[in-house]
């Protein structure tokens, strides 16, 4: 297993690791990423049960889905705990998730205790501090970091801000343009109005405008609304297929495809687009 073997997919759906009856639901809800959370969701005297109770997550026979775990930020005695525990797991996680993340040392640490012959789990940074914003260039530059998701309800409170799209507009602006300066994917915060498919779909909506690759999920229930908003659809493909033959037609000079401007930039997302529907067809 590399880093890289697990590519992220659309949806991720964060399940507590305290409730193992949810576990099978989680990995059968449709996302291609499934998280086992033993941080936020589990209060500190269930830490450990927690912790002894998420390996039967990854035992689970024949997962349809990116297996992986939220453990606990590394600046934390149970965060040390987690490693420890996660190195002796015999099911083992596809991928870790790093809260609290602000500096490229929190991803080497985690690869230097639970790489192994054979086993390198894809590490994802949690970015929810104005500090980790702050560093983010050094951050991106951790050799072993898989991607970033931003955690939007963390920022919030340290900003003492809402969680209003507009305002948090300017970090999640931030982290794009980082994470793609890295050529590395980004995940969104999940959208913690859990009955209002509407305000799911339109932050879905947003999130992908501005260059998220998915977005996470606290309910199974938001799982094919966000799917349905970032799988391409078929007049997406079609347009891109049009650009694509209108630039291999023009020899890669400016051309026009249904009476708008194109040229290389809109070339190369079109050509990205298509390989990525041809890659899953």
């Amino acid at each position: 297993m590399t880093s890289n073997s697990h590519r992220p997919g659309r949806a991720w759906i964060i399940t507590p690791g305290l409730h193992g009856d949810r576990f099978a639901s989680a990995q059968k809800s449709g996302a291609a990423v499934a998280v086992v959370d033993i941080e936020d969701s589990v209060a500190l005297p269930d830490k450990q049960t927690a912790r002894t109770a998420s390996e039967a997550f990854f035992a689970l026979p024949a997962p349809s889905c990116t297996l992986g775990i939220r453990m606990n930020s590394l600046t934390t005695i149970d965060g040390i705990k987690d490693l420890a525990a996660l190195a002796a797991y015999t099911a083992r996680p596809d991928l870790i998730v790093v809260p609290k993340v602000e500096s490229a040392r929190d991803i080497e640490l985690v690869a230097a205790v639970l790489d192994a012959d054979g086993y390198t789990p894809d590490i994802w940074a949690l970015i929810e501090s104005p500090r980790a914003f702050n560093t983010l260039p050094a951050i991106m530059r951790a050799p072993r970091l898989g991607g970033v998701i931003f955690g939007s309800a963390d920022y919030a409170a340290s900003v003492r801000c809402g969680l209003g799209w507009d305002t948090l507009h300017y970090a999640r602006s931030a982290l794009i343009n980082a994470a793609t300066a890295a050529n590395i994917p980004a995940i969104d915060a999940p959208t913690w109005e859990l009955d209002d498919p509407g305000i799911l779909r339109r932050d879905a909506e947003r999130a992908k405008e501005i260059g998220f690759h998915g977005k996470g999920c606290v309910h199974p229930r938001h799982v094919q609304v966000i799917n349905e908003v970032f799988t391409p659809t078929t007049e997406e493909i079609a347009q891109a297929r049009a650009i694509v033959a209108a630039a291999d037609a023009s020899g890669g000079a400016v051309t026009t495809v249904d009476g708008q401007m194109r040229a290389t930039p809109f070339f190369n997302r079109s050509r990205a687009l298509v390989a990525e529907a041809d890659r899953t067809s």
